[in-house]
């Protein structure tokens, strides 16, 4: 099998068998791309189902010469497991090569985050005498009370809002659905968007049950989402390197340091392993340190 056809075959995998986002399946077929890259550079007489398991790590090796970092080439690996789980499961090979191979060490990184008088003084920030000023304000309460991906936030629609009982239903990685409740504050400024400012937008055919628009009547995309939090936090002069996502590990974290149970906040934020939201509860040791004076008896 040929590079071209092993990889198409994939991405129709991704998306009609493990119903894998747009995003996601790009993400897999660029992983898949630099096996290609390397196989041309390194190997042209090998197709994809001829590679070894010494291929792989050779590969790997490859990687790390040209400077990728530990965390970008284990998600890479990745991406070569499910391809090659792939082609085992389609009988294209008989063998998976890259059942034995191990991912690169790799230290977990504690995310960035916002303090609670930060996150206010952001969206004091805005301009609310203009229209976008209060999309925008109902943008952040959104990412803050409701701990959404960027690409939840901009895919999220009428239709999912359910505000007279305080939660929406939102779609996440792999299609998988969920329900998250929605506070007051983020409410009122969802309303004061819909309400007074929405309602007046052109609306692009397709885009009707969408959330947030643009002034054309269009879905946001998650890069204007990115430039409209980056001057903000310039215009208080906060020094934080801040995107999107830096309100949805603020969300997480807020509310474990509040008592939440770590189950609900997995929930919450659609991890399919508590692992993933575990990595909350070791970013404030002054937060454990006083938990445990507080609490332990020998304290």
């Amino acid at each position: 099998m040929d590079w071209q056809s092993a990889i198409k075959g994939f991405q129709s995998y991704l998306k009609l068998e493990k119903s894998l986002s747009l995003n996601s399946i790009e993400a897999y077929s660029r992983d898949i791309d630099k096996l290609k890259q390397f196989a041309e550079i390194q190997l042209p007489v090998l197709n994809p189902n001829q590679f070894s398991l010494n291929d792989l790590r050779r590969f790997i090796t490859w990687l790390n010469e040209l400077g990728m970092i530990p965390s970008s080439q284990a998600r890479i690996l990745s991406g070569i497991k499910a391809f090659y789980k792939y082609l085992l499961m389609d009988d294209v090979i008989s063998n998976d090569p890259s059942e034995l191979l191990e991912s690169p060490k790799i230290q977990r990184k504690l995310p960035d985050t916002l303090s609670y008088k930060e996150i206010n003084q952001i969206i004091a920030a805005i301009d609310l005498s203009r229209p976008d000023g209060v999309r925008n304000k109902a943008i952040l309460e959104m990412l803050y009370s409701c701990g959404l991906r960027v690409s939840e936030l901009t895919d999220l629609k009428l239709s999912n809002l359910y505000l007279d009982i305080e939660f929406i239903k939102v779609v996440g990685k792999g299609n998988k659905e969920r329900l998250v409740p929605i506070g007051s504050s983020a409410i009122n400024a969802l309303q004061q968007w819909l309400q007074h400012v929405r309602v007046h937008h052109p609306i692009k055919k397709g885009e009707e049950d969408i959330v947030f628009l643009n002034r054309r009547g269009t879905r946001l995309t998650r890069v204007f989402i990115f430039m409209v939090i980056k001057r903000l936090a310039e215009s208080i002069g906060l020094k934080k390197k801040i995107s999107p996502h830096t309100f949805r590990h603020s969300f997480a974290t807020h509310l474990i340091e509040g008592g939440a149970d770590l189950r609900a906040v997995q929930e919450m934020l659609g991890h399919e392993s508590i692992t993933t939201t575990e990595i909350y509860t070791h970013l404030d040791r002054d937060y454990l340190k006083s938990t445990i004076i507080q609490y332990h008896p020998r304290s």
